[in-house]
């Protein structure tokens, strides 16, 4: 029988979470956000915040839970501000049009809930 590993499917959850959202993050500082901040303003620069500075401490695994919950915010704002046409929506290949964000802020929620596990930075803030 094999056993349960709960920390190490923390950890893969943290780096399809935080490692894969650092993607878009990277992207938005080679490309600009002008994009963003023509519609937002000012707060258009909270993306690099939700998409930089929360999935890398996703990653790491440190302050896992509060950086969980900047990053559901950040994917709720993406949802409402950029994807609002397709809440209600099924893609051309019969998926959840905003399947990609909502997998991202789902995985993002669970990470509050259970926090990084022991394999991270920091384990013992109750926001860890």
């Amino acid at each position: 029988m094999i056993s349960k590993n709960t920390d190490f499917g923390l950890l893969l959850l943290r780096i399809s979470v935080g490692g894969l959202m650092l993607f878009h993050g990277v992207a938005k500082i080679l490309h600009g956000i002008s994009f963003l901040t023509e519609n937002m303003g000012a707060f258009g620069y909270a993306v690099y915040i939700g998409e930089v500075l929360a999935p890398l401490a996703i990653l790491l695994g440190w302050r896992t839970r509060i950086a969980s919950v900047v990053f559901v915010v950040n994917c709720v704002v993406a949802i409402a501000v950029a994807h609002s046409k397709e809440i209600f929506s099924i893609s051309e290949h019969g998926g959840y049009a905003n399947e990609l964000l909502m997998l991202y802020l789902l995985g993002a929620a669970a990470l509050f809930f259970t926090g990084a596990g022991k394999y991270a930075v920091s384990k013992n803030n109750k926001w860890d």
